[in-house]
């Protein structure tokens, strides 16, 4: 249903009109107006400044962010790791290989991301931070899984199972019980 470029311009025309109009009409004030539009900036800022939160307060949000970031990066791995890797998805010659491999790689960094994040969250807390200190260097060999599965290393998603299952125990030692979250697909994509 094509709409004759008379109507489109008449269309453009009143919006534009519309929009020159709006932005003309201001407060009718002169001078001060910049001295007045800081001051009431200034006066915003200060209202808008965050009170510190106490340490009981960090130590008890540490422990809840640090269990949504283990949670899904527990999740991702599990949907898209170890369950292709236990169906053999990882194998040469196998049946959907290479989406399998696309899947466990974004999986893999996406968990790599959200580990990372609940190691910082840990540190707000002694005991997670007391019990997570063992598993940095299993955290940061997890960079290399994607290279490690595209070159048919079988044991690459065991470690990574490994690792996660370590983080989960930790979590649970230290009074932080860690639930598998699957993350959606656009979560997935945007680590």
């Amino acid at each position: 249903m094509p709409v004759p470029i008379r109507r489109l311009c008449v269309a453009l025309t009143l919006c534009c009109a519309l929009v020159a109009g709006a932005t003309a009409c201001g407060s009718g004030t002169t001078g001060s107006s910049t001295t007045d539009t800081r001051a009431t900036a200034a006066a915003a800022a200060l209202e808008a400044t965050p009170s510190p939160s106490t340490s009981a307060e960090r130590q008890k949000f540490a422990k809840t962010r640090f269990v949504a970031n283990a949670g899904l990066a527990a999740g991702a791995t599990y949907q898209w790791i170890v369950k292709p890797w236990k169906a053999g998805k990882f194998k040469k010659g196998a049946h959907g290989r290479k989406l399998a491999l696309v899947k466990a790689g974004l999986a893999g960094a996406f968990a790599y991301n959200r580990l990372k994040a609940a190691q910082k969250n840990a540190k707000g807390d002694p005991l997670l931070s007391k019990a997570l200190a063992p598993l940095t260097a299993g955290i940061e060999s997890l960079k290399n899984l994607p290279s490690k599965l595209r070159k048919g290393d079988e044991n690459a998603a065991g470690s990574f199972d490994d690792i996660i299952n370590k983080v989960k125990d930790a979590g649970k030692d230290a009074g932080a019980p860690v639930k598998d979250k699957v993350p959606s697909t656009s979560q997935l994509t945007k680590g």
